[in-house]
């Protein structure tokens, strides 16, 4: 039976051998899937570990550097989250600059204040839209939609003229007119400030509704 020191000699040797095979990875100029594929199960979680580690203490073009040498063995979900990690410090950057000076800052100051490398803020500003992670948040804003619209329907329903207007907007009951735009062949409709509401429009609406329209319109489109 094996002892409790026995145990704990044979737990340092591994640790041992798992932190001699990471070290000689990172020494690596870039490490490659072939230079991962005999590590044990332990090894292999040592490496995670430690090269979040890292991730966590590096800063600036150091951080570029090692992410380059590990970057072809980082899973996608690890992409992603890395991703998501710059997202939202760059966001929060912004945020609390614009805050302070009312103004947007210079890619410099977001890269000082986030910690990444003034080339990484570059390219995230200029593939964000491209990336899967981005248009899953999109989705998950548009997810939202009808809370939103049900929050805008009680605030026109105890009264206020704007959300009703926006209300109306959004279940398409009101038409946006297009500058520049003339309506020909319709004669049956309500302009109020710059938007329509046609026949067709109102024929579809409930009397709880047009009662809100005749609101609108006696107080100006305010």
């Amino acid at each position: 039976m094996e002892t409790a020191t026995q145990t704990n000699e044979t737990e340092l040797t591994k640790f041992n051998a798992a932190q001699l095979k990471v070290d000689r990875l990172f020494s690596l100029e870039k490490i490659e899937v072939k230079d991962v594929e005999n590590l044990s199960r332990y090894e292999r979680d040592y490496l995670a570990e430690t090269t979040n580690e890292k991730l966590e203490r590096l800063t600036g073009a150091e951080r570029d550097n090692f992410l380059n040498k590990v970057d072809n063995i980082i899973t996608p979900a690890t992409k992603n989250q890395l991703w998501e990690h710059n997202q939202l410090v760059i966001s929060h950057a912004i945020s609390n600059f614009m805050s302070k000076h009312g103004c947007m800052p210079p890619k410099t100051i977001i890269a000082t204040e986030t910690g990444l490398s003034r080339q990484t803020v570059v390219k995230h500003f200029a593939a964000y839209k491209k990336h899967p992670e981005y248009l899953a948040m999109a989705e998950q804003f548009k997810f939202m939609a009808p809370k939103m619209l049900a929050t805008v329907y009680k605030f026109a329903e105890k009264g206020s003229m704007k959300a009703a207007k926006l209300y109306f907007e959004m279940v398409g009951a009101i038409n946006k007119q297009q500058p520049s735009t003339i309506v020909n062949g319709q004669t049956n409709y309500i302009q109020i400030n710059n938007t329509i509401l046609s026949q067709e429009n109102l024929s579809q609406l409930s009397a709880e509704q047009l009662n809100q329209i005749e609101k609108i319109i006696v107080s100006g489109g305010r």
